[in-house]
């Protein structure tokens, strides 16, 4: 059995013949089965772009705490550090982020979970640069949905209204160095699994990811900065019955120097009244789903509340 996450060339998809897509199809759906990872290359996010990003990530969380609170409240704009917790840990995280939504907020939605967007002032270039950033994490998202449908009997296009206006978040973290008053036991991140469909996660400037393998051994998640990783999340495992598993992962203090880490994680998520009830095609003939029908909005704030954004 394999022990490396596999690469995925995202053009043998966008650009391959019939061939070359249905084997992408295929690799990635064996992927998230195995590991619930992949390495995404050959992406269609430019690496400047990246780079600029983690630069003015770098600016926003060296402001100043009294000015980055003043942007802080809701499920847009700053979180401070130690407010988010793993869903079943007593411990808080030890990071603080940035979260980012789309920009045509329906007008329909519940606002408390699909506000305005918030950008920071004084941070020259951040809010073009991470429009087209969630711009591009989107549109890699929608691609990877429309290549994995036919691994479970959908039309190409199934996911397609179903993302298009959900939602979704950038979020952009910052681990600290670790401080010498550090409870024991806490971590940058705590195992859990993500709420959302899928994830597609900027490599890291850092290391630290590691996701349980299925053997019960924690496996190091690393690839070049360039890259992209993609996990599958919990409301896809409801949506397949667990014919794709979401994938335990978590962010260990480093071992090494004692700086800091920044990750940009997608959060691809559906639209609040998309069902979460098991494809028919996923339940083995004379069984029950595993998990009860749910939407996607109830899902979504149940879990919001056991991690600590939403009372």
């Amino acid at each position: 059995m394999t022990d490396r996450v596999p690469e995925l060339s995202l053009l043998a998809y966008t650009h391959g013949d019939d061939g070359a897509r249905a084997a992408f199809s295929a690799d990635l759906m064996r992927g998230l089965q195995r590991f619930g990872f992949i390495i995404l290359t050959d992406h269609n996010v430019p690496e400047a772009l990246l780079d600029r990003a983690y630069g003015l990530a770098e600016q926003l969380f060296a402001l100043p705490e009294a000015t980055k609170r003043r942007w802080a409240g809701g499920m847009r704009g700053y979180t401070p550090f130690g407010v988010e917790h793993a869903k079943d840990s007593r411990l808080p995280d030890l990071k603080e982020f940035w979260q980012i939504g789309h920009d045509d907020v329906p007008a329909d939605v519940d606002r408390e979970i699909f506000p305005e967007n918030v950008w920071p002032e004084g941070v020259d270039g951040f809010e073009d640069t991470f429009r087209a950033l969630f711009s591009g994490l989107n549109d890699t998202g929608r691609i990877l949905l429309e290549a994995l449908a036919p691994q479970l009997q959908l039309p190409s296009d199934w996911f397609d209204d179903k993302v298009e206006r959900g939602t979704s978040l950038l979020r952009v973290l910052h681990y600290p160095p670790v401080a010498d008053d550090t409870p024991p036991g806490a971590v940058r991140s705590a195992a859990h699994e993500d709420i959302n469909f899928i994830t597609i996660l900027v490599a890291a400037r850092g290391a630290g990811l590691q996701l349980l393998d299925r053997d019960g051994t924690w496996l190091p998640v690393e690839t070049q900065p360039k890259n992209l990783i993609v996990d599958s999340g919990d409301m896809l495992q409801r949506l397949t019955n667990g014919v794709i598993p979401s994938t335990t992962h978590r962010v260990v203090n480093p071992e090494g120097p004692n700086v800091s880490r920044y990750s940009m994680p997608f959060f691809m998520h559906p639209t609040l009244e998309t069902s979460l009830a098991a494809l028919p095609q996923c339940v083995p003939a004379g069984e029950r789903p595993k998990w009860p029908p749910v939407t996607a909005g109830e899902f979504l704030d149940e879990r919001l509340r056991e991690i600590g954004l939403k009372k």
